[in-house]
C-alpha cells in the first residue's frame, strides 16, 4: 500500500546490517516497548519525516518545537482520561514537582499558543515533528515511543478548516507513496446528540459507548433490552454502528436521528464534504458515524487514516475548539492533524 522512494543508503558487503546478531544482544538491553533505528529505518524516518515536513510547509504551516518534558499539572489540563492514565511521570529534583513525558504534541502546541502566542494574529499555522511516550500493557506488543509528525489550524472554526485538514492528510499519504488508503470520518457532536439526556446511569452508557466503539452489535442489543429507554431512543443507539460507508451515510443517520444537536452534526459533514469535493479527495473518503474512540478533548469531525494490512490508523486528526481554554489562554478553535511515522513503517 506504500511505495516511498527508497532514498535510504543501502548496506554494503559485510557491513553489520546484514550480519547476523546474537539472540542475547538485542531487545535484552532496552526496556520494553522501545527500540534502536539502525541506519537503514533510520533513514526511512527521517525521509518521512522530512517529505511530511515539505507538505506542510507547502500549505502554510510554520514549525513549533514543543519540550520533551512538562510540569504534570499543565500537560493534564490538555489530556483526556485516557491518555492521563498512559503518562510517564516522576520527580523533579530540581523543583520537587511532578514532569511528565508528553503522551500527545496536539496540547502541548495548544499551552504553547495559549502562553507564548496569545498576542499572535490568528489563524495560526503550526507544525512539529517528534516523539510521545505511552504507558502501554506489555502483553499487547505495542511500541510506548511513538514518532509523529503533524500540525495545527489555531482560530477559524469552520468546515473550510476541517476540511483543509482532511485535504492535508490526503496530500501527505500521496507524497509518502500511499497508492491506496481511505479517510475515514466521523463527528463526535452526532454521537453526543444521540446520548445526550437519556434517563441511564453513567455506568450503562460508559458501556454502551464502549460496545458502540468496538463494533459490538450483538452485546449493544442485551444492554439495549435492559435499559429503561424507549424503543425511539434504543432505535437511534442501534443504528450508530451500522452508519458506515459513503456519501449515502449522512442520508441514512438523517432518517435514523431526530434530535437537534446530531442534525447540526450531519449539517457540518455535508459542508465539508463539499469543500472536500472542490479539493478533489472524495474517492478516498469513508464516514464513520460510529468511530468514537478518539480523544477526549475532540469536539466536531474527527478522521483516521487506514491503509491496507493493517489495522491502526496512520494518522488521525479532528477539531478540538476550547483546548487552548483549558490550558489558560482565551477559548479558541482549533483542528489538528497527527500522523504516525511508525505505523507508515510498518506499513511499508
Amino acid at each position: 500500500a506504500l511505495t516511498p522512494p527508497d532514498r535510504a543508503p543501502r548496506p554494503r558487503k559485510g557491513s553489520n546490517e546484514t550480519m547476523t546478531i546474537p539472540e542475547t544482544t538485542p531487545e535484552a538491553t532496552l526496556p520494553k516497548g522501545v527500540k534502536d533505528f539502525l541506519p537503514l529505518k533510520a533513514a526511512k524516518i527521517e525521509y518521512l519525516q522530512r517529505t511530511l515536513r515539505d507538505v506542510f510547509a507547502q500549505w502554510g504551516f510554520r514549525p513549533v518545537i514543543p519540550p520533551a518534558l512538562e510540569y504534570l499539572h499543565v500537560l493534564e489540563k490538555g489530556l483526556g482520561k485516557g491518555l492521563r492514565e498512559k503518562t510517564f511521570r516522576f520527580d523533579d529534583r530540581q523543583s520537587g514537582r511532578l514532569v511528565a513525558f508528553p503522551t500527545d504534541i496536539t496540547p502541548q502546541v495548544a499551552r504553547i499558543v495559549a502562553t507564548r502566542m496569545r498576542q499572535s494574529p490568528l489563524p495560526l499555522r503550526l507544525s512539529y515533528t517528534g516523539h510521545v511516550l505511552r504507558h502501554v500493557e506489555q502483553q499487547a506488543g505495542k511500541d510506548r515511543e511513538i514518532f509523529q509528525a503533524g500540525v495545527e489550524l489555531i482560530g477559524l472554526d469552520s468546515p473550510e478548516a476541517d476540511a483543509e485538514m482532511i485535504a492535508i492528510a490526503v496530500e501527505s499519504l500521496k507524497a509518502i507513496g500511499a497508492t491506496e488508503f481511505t479517510i475515514d470520518i466521523g463527528q463526535v457532536e452526532f454521537f453526543r446528540g444521540v446520548m445526550a439526556d437519556l434517563p441511564i446511569a453513567p455506568e450503562l452508557a460508559a458501556r454502551i459507548q464502549e460496545a458502540i466503539a468496538h463494533k459490538d452489535n450483538s452485546g449493544l442489543k442485551e444492554l439495549l433490552d435492559a435499559s429503561p429507554l424507549d424503543e425511539a431512543a434504543r432505535r437511534e443507539i442501534r443504528s450508530l454502528p451500522r452508519l458506515f460507508g459513503g456519501r449515502e451515510v449522512l442520508t441514512r443517520a438523517r432518517e435514523a436521528v431526530s434530535n437537534r444537536r446530531s442534525l447540526k452534526a450531519l449539517d457540518n459533514l455535508e459542508k465539508v464534504l463539499e469543500l472536500l469535493q472542490v479539493y478533489d479527495v472524495e474517492e478516498h473518503i469513508v464516514f464513520d458515524l460510529g468511530e468514537i474512540r478518539g480523544l477526549d478533548y475532540h469536539t466536531g469531525v474527527t478522521f483516521q487514516g487506514f491503509v491496507p494490512g493493517l489495522g491502526r490508523a496512520v494518522c488521525t486528526g479532528g477539531r478540538y475548539d476550547g483546548l487552548a481554554e483549558t490550558l489558560g489562554g482565551p477559548s479558541t478553535p482549533g483542528v489538528g492533524l497527527a500522523m504516525g511515522i511508525d505505523r507508515i513503517l510498518l506499513a511499508a
